[in-house]
């Protein structure tokens, strides 16, 4: 598998490591969607569940991916971020400190179920369908009672509690 780092790193003198953007092989004027989709390609790829890769170094690339897609996803971040990338001359306003609780957490990806998973599903609950008739018609056939009480419920407690089910009080 070919990894991201045959792009061409940052014009960024902090770092020798790819951006964001060459991580997510997008340009830096995506959108959000671009980035989605990018991301979820590229997570497919490089998830440790689902890669040759050795594990080590999958769920360092996999790290790495949802890093890069938490900040160009979050418009703030991203900001930040092109302003590091491209350093302007004029100085930024200094930003607030960030408060005690507001940690920058990654964002979830939801996303629709495909076809494959959908079938998937159909077929587990026709499986689950056709094993409680299969079973409730084969004890059916055989005679045996569909309730049956357990060995430590006495006799007037079961037919009390069968008269009281039915209706019928004895």
């Amino acid at each position: 598998m070919a990894s991201s780092s045959s792009s061409p790193p940052p014009s960024s003198p902090s770092s020798s490591r790819p951006s964001h953007y060459a991580l997510l092989q997008v340009p830096e004027t995506a959108s959000r969607q671009e980035l989605r989709q990018a991301f979820r390609g590229l997570s497919k790829r490089y998830h440790p569940d689902t890669t040759i890769l050795p594990a080590a170094e999958a769920a360092a690339a996999f790290q790495r991916l949802q890093q890069a897609y938490a900040v160009l996803s979050d418009p703030v971040l991203r900001q930040r971020y092109d302003a590091q990338l491209h350093p302007s001359p004029a100085p930024l306003p200094p930003s607030p400190p960030p408060l005690a609780g507001d940690v920058p957490r990654p964002t979830s990806v939801r996303r629709d179920l495909s076809g494959g998973e959908w079938l998937a599903l159909l077929l587990l609950g026709f499986a689950l369908v056709l094993s409680l008739v299969l079973g409730v018609g084969v004890a059916w056939m055989r005679g045996a009672e569909l309730v049956q009480w357990p060995s430590w419920w006495t006799q007037a407690q079961a037919a009390n509690a069968t008269g009281s089910m039915t209706g019928l009080v004895p």
